[in-house]
């Protein structure tokens, strides 16, 4: 297997940023020595059969559990670890996302670590990694010895898009992003946030502690090895909030955050209430499955760890995360793979050649045709990817009240609709394929505000009905065992496996 991590099946924001500049993954190899030369924390480098290079970052919460995060240089895709362990010298941890292990030992200096990857359905291969080096260390930001006493926390925080309340597994949610830039000449470590109700009582809805923050805090355009949830003077940061309710009746209208920060070396953290932000609690769109049968996987689909979720990228001069409800469906047979036989073809994968349909009656406003299919697990894709080739052939339609449904990855030859087309529910549009950036066939999916797959905002949306089957890469339907589980209203979450009512609808 020429790619034994699996490449992204999506449109993401790593390889938007190769397009337009990928000084950010090169530096993460520069800089100051990791200050923990005899445990597992800090930077490691390593080569997976000759060609994949990999960055594995490890660190260690205040409570003591390691974790950490692998990123895939050469395919510009970052996983996050678990169950990171150091007993004695061995070393293990999984990336659960590509049903990845690596198990190995780690030298009596601290290093180096000898061991090996193993990857769901493929054999076990050697994998060494050398201790590396942290990049983007920041220089001291005062040449005061200590921090004085701040008047007040000098950060600014932007919430892009107002969160709109939606349905997935049984859950009311609210899934937003808050924007923080550091206006001050001191470092800045986010220690708490609390998302609270507006009213005089300031409900306490959910709280986000420093080791949950570390989870949530991304530094766009900086390597994030030794960052956390910190901002250094001038900084920029962008944490991804997903909210949980038990019912529509749990969430409130509008919403504020008490946001905690420890500044400099100053000993207590300071706190403010930021201004409230509504929430949207209209019924979001309801749609028909864009596909038929059963044995569907959502990668990528609805989580606040998704690469889908957090691709934040920049467009004409704004940042938006068009496919933050985005889901690649591919679909699995009995014995989990999504292929039979050779996988470099892709007549092979179940998913290959099945119908698109329209989720909803409207219109078509764009349409891409003409573009070459991919060879799955070639070490290049068929079209250098831009943006205007990176969702392959696809299809855009307006479903009106401002809405758009995207359809990318298609069969060149096989769009079956041109620009201004009126369209009905259940249409068949094109053919499932491998164009774009895709690594294997698959359709992705997502509802948006604008008529651009990258340059708009994702809107969550729900299904009319759909049966969960189960869950995971490699799910075998063959030894599956219990009841299909129906859920209405809903949008299926990442990795759920899952079965549309017959007839599409």
């Amino acid at each position: 297997m020429e790619y034994p991590v699996r490449r992204a099946l999506f449109i993401c924001a790593a390889l938007i940023f190769a397009i337009l500049g990928a000084g950010a993954l090169r530096g993460l190899l520069g800089g100051q020595a990791t200050a923990s030369q005899n445990g597992m924390e800090g930077t490691w480098t390593g080569i997976l059969a000759g060609q994949l290079h990999l960055v594995v970052v490890i660190t260690k919460a205040d409570n003591g559990e390691l974790g950490g995060s692998l990123n895939s240089v050469d395919q510009h895709a970052i996983l996050p670890l678990s169950n990171v362990t150091l007993n004695g010298n061995a070393v293990r941890f999984e990336a659960p996302r590509v049903g990845g292990v690596y198990e190995g030992e780690l030298k009596s200096d601290g290093s180096a670590i000898s061991g090996t990857w193993t990857q769901t359905g493929e054999p076990a291969q050697p994998l060494d990694f050398k201790r590396g080096a942290e990049s983007g260390a920041a220089v001291p930001a005062a040449a005061a010895e200590h921090t004085p006493k701040p008047i007040a926390p000098l950060f600014n925080m932007v919430i892009p898009i107002s969160p709109t309340a939606f349905q997935a597994d049984g859950k009311w949610n609210l899934v937003y992003e808050l924007h923080l830039s550091n206006m001050d000449k001191w470092e800045y470590r986010f220690t708490r946030i609390e998302v609270v109700q507006r009213d005089a009582a300031q409900k306490t809805l959910a709280t986000f502690s420093s080791s949950d923050l570390d989870g949530m805090f991304v530094h766009p355009g900086l390597p994030n090895v030794g960052r956390t949830s910190k901002l250094m003077p001038g900084e920029f940061g962008a944490v991804y909030v997903w909210v949980t309710f038990d019912s529509l009746a749990e969430v409130p209208a509008a919403i504020q955050h008490r946001v905690s920060v420890k500044i400099g070396d100053y000993p207590e953290a300071m706190s403010v209430v930021t201004a409230a932000t509504d929430v949207i609690k209209k019924p979001v769109v309801v749609i028909a499955p864009p596909l038929r049968g059963s044995d569907w996987l959502a990668g990528n689909g609805a989580s606040n760890t998704s690469l889908h979720r957090r691709a934040l990228i920049p467009i004409d001069g704004h940042a938006f995360i068009s496919q933050r409800f985005a889901i690649d469906w591919v679909q699995l047979n009995p014995d989990g793979k999504t292929y039979t036989g050779d996988p470099s073809e892709n007549k092979n994968y179940r998913a290959y050649g099945a119908e698109i349909l329209a989720v909803a009656d409207g219109v078509v406003t764009e349409i891409k045709d003409g573009i070459p299919q991919n060879t799955p697990g070639a070490k290049a894709l068929a079209v250098p990817i831009t943006l205007e080739t990176i969702g392959g052939n696809h299809v855009i339609e307006e479903l009106g009240g401002g809405l758009f449904a995207f359809y990318a990855h298609m069969q060149p030859g096989t769009l079956r609709v041109k620009v201004g087309d009126k369209i009905t529910r259940g249409q068949t549009l094109g053919l499932l394929g491998n164009t774009g950036n895709s690594s294997e066939p698959h359709l992705h999916f997502q509802i948006c505000d604008a008529n651009s797959e990258l340059g708009s905002e994702g809107i969550p949306y729900a299904l009319r009905s759909f049966e969960v089957l189960g869950k995971g890469w490699g799910w075998k339907s063959s030894e599956a065992h219990g009841d299909a589980v129906k859920h209405e209203m809903e949008i299926p979450t990442e990795n759920e496996v899952v079965r549309f009512e017959a007839g599409g609808r």
